[in-house]
């Protein structure tokens, strides 16, 4: 073998050793991990009743609007049934208060002529009293009598004007304003009752899978409690909580590529939506008191492209950091 050659074969060998000592030494490659997340929504009663029938179970997909379930208490019904009552009480109070009976007027105006009379044949006796009075031809008890029998006269000829005018007015108007308060309070109150029992139908409020259930036939939940839980599957996206010196710059509507191993390793192009701090329990705490500082910790969010099939939530997402795209 020449020099030549055994220079090339040495040559060779260093080269290749340095080569597998640089790759050995070399730091493994940035690869940060997510997960895919959606919008979840728990639907809870808003009063407290009993579950009568299920329309929905765990896996099924509904549409915003379609009944999940149905409730069932007697003692709102028979709470409604009252407050109707209330109400037809109310009106009729409030009907009676504006009516004006033309018996009771009648009645009224013929207190009043007789009170008149009654008046006028006392004013006329007290006349001749005070005449006979001035001859003294009549003692002065006679004329104190017709003095005390004129003034009882007018005070209820008074009173039948008074009570006449009360027939022919009716109800004051603070009268009138009580009743009709009285009606929108009945009114109001049957509302609230209507819309109670109007909850008995537990609708979906968005289109979605249902992932847990927790309603069963026949038991009682108190308002608030969660009876179904749905996730958004038409809404995914992928979430990574990242260290802030591993952001790079990162910048809402940066792109870059996913790789989901539940499909296959399949790639999947995303844009960054969201980059949002983390509270403060979520920062990486310095071991050495070697001018090491804390890090905080952002959420990044990122959303495909466009849609992809059999993409879950909780699947795991895998991006090589140093290599995406921007």
């Amino acid at each position: 073998m020449s020099k030549t050659v055994r220079w090339l074969v040495g040559f060779v060998v260093i080269a290749a050793f340095g080569a597998m000592l640089w790759l050995a030494t070399r730091p493994p490659p940035l690869t940060v991990q997510g997960e895919v997340s959606a919008d979840r929504v728990d639907i809870s009663p808003r009063i407290s009743a009993r579950i009568a029938t299920l329309k929905s179970d765990v896996g099924d997909t509904v549409e915003r609007g379609a009944v999940m379930a149905e409730l069932e208490s007697p003692q709102l019904v028979a709470a409604r049934l009252a407050a109707r009552a209330a109400l037809a009480v109310a009106k009729a109070d409030l009907d009676r208060i504006n009516s004006i009976r033309p018996e009771t007027v009648a009645q009224r105006q013929a207190d009043l002529d007789a009170a008149k009379a009654d008046e006028t044949l006392a004013q006329e006796t007290y006349n001749r009293q005070i005449e006979l009075a001035k001859t003294g031809n009549v003692p002065l008890a006679r004329v104190d009598e017709a003095t005390r029998n004129l003034s009882m006269s007018t005070q209820k000829r008074q009173a039948a004007e008074a009570a006449q005018q009360l027939a022919a007015q009716g109800a004051s108007k603070e009268e009138r304003a009580l009743a009709a308060a009285q009606v929108e309070q009945a009114g109001a109150t049957l509302n609230q009752r209507d819309v109670d029992v109007a909850e008995f139908v537990i609708r979906a409020p968005i289109s979605g899978q249902v992932t847990t259930r927790i309603a069963a036939l026949g038991e009682n939940f108190s308002p608030g409690a969660p009876l179904f839980s749905l996730i958004d599957m038409n809404n995914l996206w992928f979430t990574f909580n990242l260290r802030e010196d591993l952001l790079g710059g990162l910048k809402i509507g940066d792109k870059f590529d996913v790789v989901v191993p539940a499909l296959k390793s399949q790639v999947i192009p995303v844009h960054v939506t969201m980059i949002n701090v983390q509270g403060q329990y979520a920062a990486w705490r310095a071991t050495r008191a070697t001018g090491d500082f804390d890090l905080r910790t952002f959420e990044v969010r990122a959303r495909p492209e466009n849609p992809v099939d059999g993409l879950r939530p909780g699947m795991s997402a895998v991006v090589a950091w140093a290599n995406r795209g921007r």
